[in-house]
């Protein structure tokens, strides 16, 4: 069991989370509501209390239309009486009938997700994806949420530096809210996507890192290796490409190294690592069974020793 010493400090907001946070991506996906209910459950009871969704998940799965995952949560959080124990974190910007972040669909959206989950506000909204709009416009639509008690703090996923620079700029001089987070996608084996400009603008400001794709789409569990075929998910493919980059076996090599000495699984490594890198609060990762979770909150306190940071950084580079 982990107590709340183990929270972590989002950002400048007054947010405090678990260093791990829990994609809610697989609900009504890959996990139905039993097995979602079953995977939270475990989640919190072990000091869980960060999960992260997006009105878009899960459209992509045959019969669904977005929203899924939301209301699956939603259910979870009436049955479960607890809503005040969690920091619930959504997005808007990708669902095909809320799509990008023009002030109108941006505060639509935001009811869509406040009545699919079932209360009365957001406590972490993310951008989902960045698009032409000014930012003049969505920050000023994602203020106006915040001061309708709606959303208690406001973040961006998948944003450039030089957007997110001009979007706390305008919310700084204007008095507005300002975003508290960033979601990029950031792993051993993708360090480019966010290290650099953008993780630069994210230390100056202050903000805390959420990365997504924590696991590369659970490359970097290790249950991908090469000549190693048949593995049952629904993510394989997206795992297998990073075989064939020089970078893939290197770093599965230099993760079985730190695992074994350590006497944990690969998984647990890898979020470790990346929990410990500059302005980074919690790593995203999901799991549709119970089974799955022990290796992610593990990596949630593991600490990794100078040597076995610099080995992990030094096959990752």
């Amino acid at each position: 069991m982990t107590g709340n010493h183990d929270r972590v400090r989002l950002g400048t907001s007054d947010l405090s989370v678990f260093p791990l946070s829990l994609g809610g991506n697989v609900f009504g996906w890959t996990a139905d509501e039993q097995q979602s209910f079953a995977v939270l459950d475990a989640y919190t009871a072990a000091g869980g209390n960060f999960v992260d969704t997006a009105d878009v998940y899960s459209s992509w799965a045959p019969g669904n239309t977005g929203g899924e995952s939301e209301t699956v949560l939603g259910n979870w959080l009436r049955s479960r009486g607890n809503r005040d124990d969690i920091v619930i974190a959504t997005k808007v910007g990708m669902h095909a009938e809320r799509s990008g972040l023009g002030a109108a669909n941006v505060k639509a959206a935001a009811e869509d997700s406040l009545r699919r989950l079932g209360v009365e506000r957001i406590d972490l909204y993310y951008t989902h994806r960045d698009d032409d709009t000014p930012v003049e416009e969505f920050v000023t639509a994602l203020d106006e949420l915040v001061r309708e008690g709606k959303v208690r703090a406001v973040a961006a996923s998948n944003i450039s530096a030089e957007r997110l620079t001009e979007a706390l700029a305008f919310a700084e001089r204007e008095g507005l809210a300002k975003y508290v987070a960033v979601q990029p996608h950031y792993n051993l084996v993708s360090r480019g996507t966010f290290e650099g400009a953008l993780a630069d603008v994210v230390a100056d400001h202050g903000l805390a890192t959420v990365p997504y794709y924590a696991l590369a789409s659970g490359f970097l569990t290790g249950k991908y290796r090469p000549g190693v075929g048949g593995v049952d998910s629904a993510r394989a493919e997206g795992a297998a490409r990073y075989l064939a980059e020089p970078r893939g076996p290197e770093v599965l090599k230099a993760l079985d190294t730190v695992a074994a000495e350590l006497e944990v699984e690969p998984a647990s490594v890898a979020l470790a690592w990346l929990a410990a890198r500059p302005t980074v609060a919690a790593p995203i990762a999901s799991a549709r069974t119970v089974e799955q979770l022990p290796p992610l909150l593990a990596g949630a306190t593991l600490k990794l020793t100078p040597e076995q940071t610099a080995l992990l950084d030094a096959a990752s580079a």
